[in-house]
């Protein structure tokens, strides 16, 4: 085809509209490189702090949580260095020629099982997971320096370990309650989960610092730039009022109480009488907090129990009747049974009753129905709940523990107030009693119990002191001394209640209580349906030492159950307190303290220790002693585990069954070896057997 002009003519526009697009571009981003430039925020983002942050290095400093102490300044927290181990399983990961992977898995799993003491087949199967890494559960979490250089020394590859801090409790279940446990959260953190961890952790805590600077692109920091560098404050040291000794002494009242009565539980309370201070805390449910168990109880038994208390009310129902006026001991009611209508009577333990006997011979005898006179012809429902109110029940104490229960005091009908009147039908926990009884020993003022002796801020070295909280005058110095003499009787009379808590030489004041149990909508009717209690004190004119205790359902005899390991308790602390120095009670059989018996003949050792009443165990086949437990100057309480390692070369597990924790972790300290615990209570089985050689890790089943 032949061109025409038009087409001849015609202009190519496609080189014109590429210009025009190519040149609107360059505008564009001159545009941008121009707001870029000169702006000093872009699209809302402040560019200089853009920049800043992009080269920033920020490294957190980690404060070191503070150390619990009892009030002696032996430790009873503090953190610990530990390891988790892992297992990396992606064969990309290698170092030139070395794999950093496990390679063969069967090999590994059979060392890591023997190292770890845990099953084959369950690191095995761990170790054939299609994941890039794994861990190994609590068999492979808070392992120790010295469980750290074994692995490591297997060789094994792509076997490693995370550095991690631990909160680590080196007495185990002693005063477990109190002091609770801290645990790491899942950034690494660790936080208080029970008792005074928890209740601190603000002051534990303690704030962290960091170090921030610029860094190049090597990641080095850039000289002659700004550093800031704020350095951690570490958590404050608390010191608690717990005396080691005496918490000893209650422990090892509570094992004696278990151990013939088997109850439910038992529990033990010792206070300063003057200050208000806990000097012991136990309770035959504890728990090791290095080993956290799945069914534990969260309440600590000496503030968040609650029940019945019994006969121990009785104390201060008679003191209400004296402070109001109406009081005469020497008055005479018949004993036996109270009529309170139609359908309800009070009964004393004596249904036949005792007579016609006055009612400061009712209360050596516990008489309930002496209380239901009292209150039906002196004392108003209103009147009876002014003063339980006033000496502490239905209250929180405060003290500085969570979880603390108020107990309860709702009476309403004339059946309810006069059993509220021995202590039935109302609730209260054993810190209750404790503060109710500091009226008593302290001629009518009220002392408030406190668990802290003091707190240390490590930044500066301040002391923050607990002081005694003591209230206005309660009840009159007359009825402290009237009720003083009436506890006396309790104690002394060999026909009263309390005689069986009597010790000749010791002057001791008191009052025992057993009640009813109710549960499911009802009172329990079992022949060992009981708590027994006991409120006591000495020495009666200046009393120095509260002691509280209960115990729920023993197997028998419920009215001795707690007898025979408070006496013990009582002259423990009396020697150790030195509080009847100028009586004549040398004859009394009390706690010894350990000698130092390293480098001595084993055969001299057992037999000066046969005269302390101790449970001996020797480590070993040799014939000097080079390690013990207890350590010197110990103080020895009934049945006490006593280790001997011995210069032998054949260690051979011992049997460990029926004993506590705290024993086991004392044994495995000597052999230096790791423990692994299941269960609370006492032990019931252990892992390497009765004559093995001690290796490994011992794993201890409890019940």
């Amino acid at each position: 085809m032949k061109r025409t002009k038009k087409n001849k003519h015609t202009k190519w526009k496609v080189p014109n509209l590429i210009f025009f697009v190519f040149m609107l571009f360059i505008v564009v981003l001159y545009i941008q490189y121009v707001y870029l430039s000169l702006s000093k925020k872009v699209y809302n983002i402040d560019m200089e702090k853009f920049a800043a942050n992009r080269n920033t290095v920020k490294k957190e400093k980690i404060a070191e949580r503070g150390k619990i102490f009892d009030v002696n300044g032996d430790v009873l927290a503090f953190n610990m260095t530990s390891y988790n181990l892992i297992a990396y399983l992606d064969k990309s990961r290698v170092d030139g020629n070395d794999p950093r992977y496990v390679v063969d898995k069967e090999k590994t799993a059979e060392l890591l099982s023997k190292a770890l003491n845990a099953d084959y087949n369950y690191i095995l199967e761990r170790l054939n997971s299609k994941l890039y890494q794994v861990q190994f559960g609590s068999y492979g979490r808070n392992i120790t320096e010295l469980k750290k250089k074994e692995i490591q020394e297997l060789n094994l590859p792509g076997i490693e370990f995370e550095k991690t801090t631990t909160r680590y409790y080196p007495s185990g279940n002693f005063a477990s309650y109190i002091i609770g446990y801290a645990k790491a959260d899942d950034n690494g953190n660790i936080k208080g989960m029970l008792g005074i961890e928890l209740g601190y952790n603000e002051q534990l805590t303690g704030t962290n610092g960091y170090i921030k600077y610029q860094r190049d692109k090597y990641g080095y920091k850039i000289p002659d730039t700004k550093e800031e560098n704020v350095e951690a404050i570490n958590g404050q040291d608390i010191y608690l009022t717990i005396d080691s000794g005496i918490q000893r002494f209650v422990e090892s009242a509570i094992y004696q109480v278990d151990s013939e009565y088997e109850p439910e539980w038992t529990l033990i309370e010792v206070m300063d009488a003057k200050t208000g201070a806990i000097l012991g805390s136990g309770s035959s449910k504890s728990f090791d907090p290095n080993h956290i168990p799945e069914d534990m109880e969260y309440e600590n038994p000496l503030v968040a129990y609650t029940y019945e208390p019994g006969s121990t009310m009785k104390i201060f129902t008679y003191m209400c009747a004296m402070e109001k006026g109406v009081y005469n001991g020497d008055e005479k009611y018949k004993s036996g049974s109270f009529k309170v209508d139609d359908d309800n009577k009070i009964n004393d333990w004596n249904k036949a009753g005792w007579g016609d006997i006055s009612y400061d011979t009712g209360f050596e005898y516990s008489s309930n129905v002496a209380v239901a006179n009292i209150i039906n012809k002196y004392l108003s429902r209103s009147e009876l709940k002014s003063c339980l109110e006033k000496y502490g029940f239905g209250n929180k104490t405060d003290i500085e523990l969570t979880g603390e229960n108020a107990g309860r005091l709702n009476f309403k009908y004339d059946i309810e107030v006069l059993a509220a009147g021995y202590g039935q039908g109302i609730l209260t926990t054993p810190i209750q009693h404790l503060q109710a009884l500091s009226i008593i020993a302290n001629d009518g003022y009220m002392v408030k119990p406190h668990i802290i002796s003091k707190i240390v801020d490590n930044k500066n070295n301040k002391q923050q002191k607990v002081q005694v909280d003591k209230s206005k005058r309660i009840v009159s110095e007359s009825t402290v001394t009237k009720i003083k003499d009436l506890m006396e009787k309790v104690i002394k009379d060999n026909w009263a209640t309390g005689y069986k808590y009597y010790i000749d030489g010791f002057d001791i004041i008191g009052k025992t209580g057993t009640a009813q149990i109710y549960e499911n909508g009802k009172y329990l009717t079992g022949a060992t349906d009981y708590i027994s209690s006991v409120s006591m004190m000495y020495p009666k004119d200046d009393p120095k030492i509260i002691i509280y205790a209960a115990t729920k359902k023993p197997s028998h005899n419920q009215n001795y159950a707690l007898a025979d390991s408070i006496k013990l308790l009582t002259k423990n602390i009396a020697r150790y307190y030195n509080l009847f120095e100028n009586q004549n009670n040398n004859n009394i059989e009390i706690s010894n303290k350990m000698d130092n018996y390293i480098n001595k003949k084993l055969d001299v050792v057992k037999q000066d220790l046969s005269k302390k009443n101790v449970s001996i165990t020797v480590i070993g086949d040799g014939d000097v002693v080079i390690k013990q437990y207890p350590d010197k100057n110990t103080n020895l309480v009934y049945n006490d585990k006593v280790i001997l390692l011995t210069n032998g070369k054949n260690n051979t597990m011992p049997s460990i069954i029926g004993w506590s924790k705290n024993d086991i972790i004392r044994l495995c300290k000597i052999l230096n070896i790791n423990y692994k615990f299941n269960g609370n209570g006492f032990a019931t089985s252990q892992s390497i057997k009765v004559g093995d050689a001690v290796s490994g890790i011992l794993e201890v089943n409890f019940s």
